[in-house]
């Protein structure tokens, strides 16, 4: 049996040792639908029921490992093992009560981690299951058969997380590369508080001229765009002084000589340079 060395150890008997082995081909990712640690995932495989995962995730990237991964684990229905003798690698994530919420950082990192060690260990091809016994890298309802009666484990915002971060983050990190890490979507009450801010614009500025309507943000960048180009225009028209070297030099020396005088005449000029773009 193989143990992942990035795993806390804790073996759960007698299940290690009586269970069938198998030849691992795939990576099976679930949400648990509780906010548990790894050690709060061992301790209900241990004390609460018959099955298992092969690891548990928490939040925090604490990361536990059961079962050896060549031994069959529970976890995943027709998946586990196949008369063939090959079979799934599990890991149980924590999430909230509904299975709602994103990954955190800590766990994105950790389930790229493991993945590119099951790669390596057990050469689990880097790709996604295309069918149920494929081998390659999936979550829980990628394929009916992974689970005894349907499930929306490991939930949308996962599912979005495992094809846009942890698959590719899985294969560039094998192949030696690095990707970007990409922000969080905005959280619900984020986007709560941008709508009400939307719902309540007050001011002639956030509407459009005349109407009680709402500007959207093409049209604030357009009205930008304009803008400029035409405050451009003011300070290229602008004309510069009509004065030779020569009086530009003893201009220069004058003020040299007298720095109060070169405050005043820079406060003069910036009040005729904001009459004439006013204008």
């Amino acid at each position: 049996m193989a143990w992942y060395p990035g795993a806390t150890k804790w073996e759960l008997q007698p299940e290690s040792d009586q269970q069938a082995a198998i030849r691992p081909t795939q990576f099976i990712v679930h949400s648990i639908i509780a906010p548990w640690t790894a050690r709060r995932v061992y301790e209900y495989w241990r004390d609460s029921t018959n099955l298992e995962s092969h690891f548990g995730l928490g939040y925090a990237g604490d990361l536990g490992q059961f079962v050896g991964t060549e031994t069959r684990a529970d976890a995943n229905a027709a998946a586990n093992r196949r008369p063939d003798g090959t079979g799934a690698v599990s890991i149980e994530t924590a999430s909230n009560l509904q299975g709602s919420d994103p990954w955190t950082a800590q766990q994105l990192e950790r389930l790229i981690a493991l993945g590119v060690w099951l790669h390596r260990t057990h050469g689990i091809p880097l790709r996604i299951c295309r069918t149920t016994s494929d081998p390659g890298f999936g979550y829980h309802r990628l394929h009916s058969a992974w689970a005894v009666s349907g499930t929306a484990c490991p939930g949308d915002a996962r599912v979005k997380q495992f094809n846009a971060v942890v698959f590719p983050g899985i294969v560039a990190r094998a192949n030696g590369q690095t990707i970007p890490p990409q922000e969080d979507d905005m959280t619900p009450e984020q986007a709560k508080q941008l709508k009400a801010l939307y719902d309540n614009q007050q001011g002639a500025a956030w509407r459009y001229k005349g109407t009680n309507e709402p500007r959207d943000a093409y049209d604030y960048l357009r009205t930008t765009a304009r803008d400029v180009t035409a405050l451009g225009k003011k300070v290229d028209a602008i004309k510069p002084l009509d004065l030779t070297n020569a009086q530009l030099l003893a201009l220069a020396e004058k003020i040299a000589a007298h720095p109060a005088l070169a405050e005043q005449i820079a406060e003069r000029v910036a009040v005729k340079l904001a009459a004439r773009l006013a204008n």
